[in-house]
């Protein structure tokens, strides 16, 4: 008669690999966002943000279950003249498929930490040939949203693509950012606009910086 287990593995591994994926879609959003195109969803998940510390412990807690689950002794099935059976674990049950759930799921968990290093490094802007010099100003935004450094590095890189802007500084933890531009090329407005369109929002339009 065989037993099956009252937790299967293969539940636990889903539900720890849903919890870490939740637990790094608000930072992994602002890349997709790059890569699609799509700035207006990068803010989309940065209320799962405080939620962060819980979904960890809930995908390592529930892992943790499952590794348990799979190497505690099993009990022996029987055939019917009550012979020991030797079990053949599915797929879903080995210990592969769930090593790799577990290594998909500290990558996805460690994502906020090594993130940033996949965004695009912006395009060298060509040197205009002028005899007057630029009349260039910093101006420096409060941005409401952010959450990580991949937040940091779309704000960063949505505006340097700016015509004007000579460099931008953003850091998530202070929520700030610093805008080096022409005014006369790019006025304040514009990277008010281009900050906006990521999805975070400036908290200090049109302030004097």
């Amino acid at each position: 008669m065989n037993t099956t287990p009252a937790t299967p593995t293969k539940s636990l591994a889903g539900t720890g690999l849903l919890a870490a994926l939740a637990a790094s879609l608000c930072c992994i959003t602002p890349l997709l966002a790059i890569v699609g195109g799509l700035g207006g969803v990068a803010s989309t998940f940065a209320w799962l943000e405080p939620l962060r510390p819980y979904l960890v412990a809930l995908t390592v807690g529930v892992l943790g279950f499952a590794w348990y689950q799979h190497l505690r002794p099993a009990p022996a099935a029987a055939d019917d003249c009550g012979c020991p059976v030797p079990a053949k674990p599915s797929l879903m049950q080995s210990r592969g498929f769930l090593a790799t759930v577990t290594v998909l799921a500290a990558l996805l968990l460690a994502f906020p930490y090594y993130g940033a290093r996949f965004y695009p490094a912006a395009a060298p802007k060509p040197v205009v040939a002028n005899n007057a010099a630029p009349v260039l100003q910093t101006s420096s935004y409060r941005i409401g949203g952010m959450t990580c450094e991949a937040c940091a590095r779309h704000v960063e890189h949505d505006v340097q693509q700016l015509p004007g802007v000579q460099s931008v500084q953003v850091s998530y933890e202070q929520g700030t950012a610093q805008v080096r531009f022409n005014a006369a090329v790019t006025p304040v407005a514009q990277v008010e606009a281009a900050i906006n369109g990521t999805g975070y929002s400036v908290l200090n339009p049109s302030a004097t910086r």
